[in-house]
């Protein structure tokens, strides 16, 4: 494609801007507090209500291995939805991603447990969490390059980071609701005090569907319209496979860490170290709202000096926290506990995550990029995220519940996404109409 091909996206005016970063966010919530919340829940709920005859550590793995279904089906949903969402454009893939999140939430928080229905409800359970994973699977692509491709070139690392500030909205709309449920008495929790969050999503749901249903197709899409579609997976796997690879090798440390540092950390935390589920989810809280601020920075700063940098500083917080997290926390100092998870969640993961929609995107052309988005990051998610808080219990069972195993586990992923960075090439001036220079032979390398 020629530099004709290139002006060929007419500027998207700072109204369809707008609307397209708050149709964006809307839905990143949405995912995000869903993700968060059922985390949550198999950390603190799920165990008792679902997995009620097994051991201890029995139900922890049973109730973590539910919330690992929703990951098998995200790289389906990623393909699926990036098929379309190539082929015929990105909104109204994205309408029906964010029912079929919201959706699944909602009528998780309807489920009958064990205690009612006996085997039927973690089956139940199970199934909604799979229809859930095909929904996140294909939303994650589709909302940043809503923001993206509408975004100018020296301006994509901060409108991305905007569609990324939906992960820490939703963390803290998510564990501050499940705060406030844990001040009930145990039986109502248990009873129906769990559920409430559950049933909220159903709110977030309509009003992410109000916003999204009104939006205009993505500049950079209509740009390229008349050309002939291929099958994009076939295409993607062809043109890019060096840079599928080495993106989900990048993403690996932060699919990890945040599930050691949250799912498990929660757990283990209130299980093994003896602090407080009100301390460690008002720290979650905390590192929430320090990570909405600090995400548009992160975003900014990625414009000014490029995604590596940025991106490679993020793993190297979480190398260190891999081990001195629990070290820190087992101080049961509210303070120490609370500047902790903060480090290690909104500066760790924060500097990954604010780029990741950015960064991915800039590796693929307009033909392929929802496809290449949402398979690179759903994989990561997949073989990174989904088994992290089954293998981190499994490792500290064996280990005499020690945490260093895990630190050590968490350590080597992220040793593996810095040489997948330490291999890469700089995104941040490429062009998103044209096809990568080159398409075919892996240009530009991530």
């Amino acid at each position: 494609m020629g530099d004709n091909d290139r002006s060929s996206a007419a500027p998207a005016t700072r109204s369809t801007m707008r609307r397209a970063l708050l149709a964006s966010a809307s839905g990143s919530f949405l995912e995000w507090y869903d993700f968060f919340l059922f985390g949550t829940a198999a950390a603190l709920i799920f165990p008792q209500l679902f997995f009620p005859e097994s051991s201890e550590t029995a139900a922890f793995l049973q109730s973590f291995g539910a919330f690992a279904a929703g990951f098998v089906m995200r790289p389906v949903g990623a393909v699926a939805f990036g098929h379309f969402g190539d082929r015929i454009g990105r909104r109204r893939m994205l309408l029906i991603t964010v029912v079929l999140m919201g959706g699944c939430t909602f009528v998780i928080g309807l489920l009958p447990t064990f205690t009612t229905i006996g085997a039927a409800a973690p089956l139940l359970l199970i199934l909604l969490r799979l229809l859930q994973g095909i929904g996140i699977g294909g939303e994650f692509g589709g909302g940043a390059l809503v923001a993206l491709e509408n975004a100018p070139t020296n301006r994509r690392g901060i409108m991305g980071s905007i569609h990324q500030m939906g992960t820490p909205a939703g963390l803290l709309v998510a564990t501050g609701i499940f705060s406030l449920i844990q001040l009930l008495p145990d039986p109502d929790v248990e009873s129906w005090g769990w559920r409430v969050p559950f049933l909220l999503s159903g709110c977030f749901l309509a009003l992410a569907f109000y916003i999204r249903r009104a939006l205009p197709e993505t500049a950079v899409f209509r740009a390229e319209k008349d050309r002939k579609r291929s099958f994009p997976l076939a295409s993607l796997v062809r043109e890019h496979p060096k840079n599928i690879l080495l993106a989900i090798g990048a993403r690996m440390a932060d699919a990890v860490s945040f599930n050691v540092i949250n799912v498990f950390g929660i757990a283990y935390a209130t299980s093994r170290l003896g602090l407080s589920q009100e301390m460690m989810l008002n720290g979650f809280v905390i590192a929430a709202a320090v990570e909405i601020a600090l995400i548009p920075v992160i975003g900014h700063v990625s414009d000014r000096v490029g995604r590596r940098p940025v991106y490679m500083f993020g793993i190297v917080v979480c190398l260190i926290t891999a081990f001195a997290y629990f070290p820190l926390l087992a101080t049961g100092e509210t303070l120490v506990v609370w500047a902790t998870i903060v480090v290690a969640l909104a500066v760790g993961t924060g500097c990954m995550f604010a780029i990741q929609g950015t960064l991915f995107s800039e590796l693929f052309g307009t033909r392929t990029r929802y496809t290449g988005l949402g398979v690179a990051y759903q994989t990561s998610a997949l073989i990174g995220g989904a088994p992290t808080p089954a293998i981190a219990t499994a490792l500290a069972a064996a280990f005499s519940q020690s945490f260093w195993p895990v630190s050590v586990y968490m350590g080597a992923i992220c040793v593996l996404s810095l040489v997948c960075i330490g291999l890469a090439s700089e995104t941040f001036r490429n062009e998103l109409v044209a096809e990568p220079a080159g398409a075919g032979a892996d240009a530009p390398a991530v």
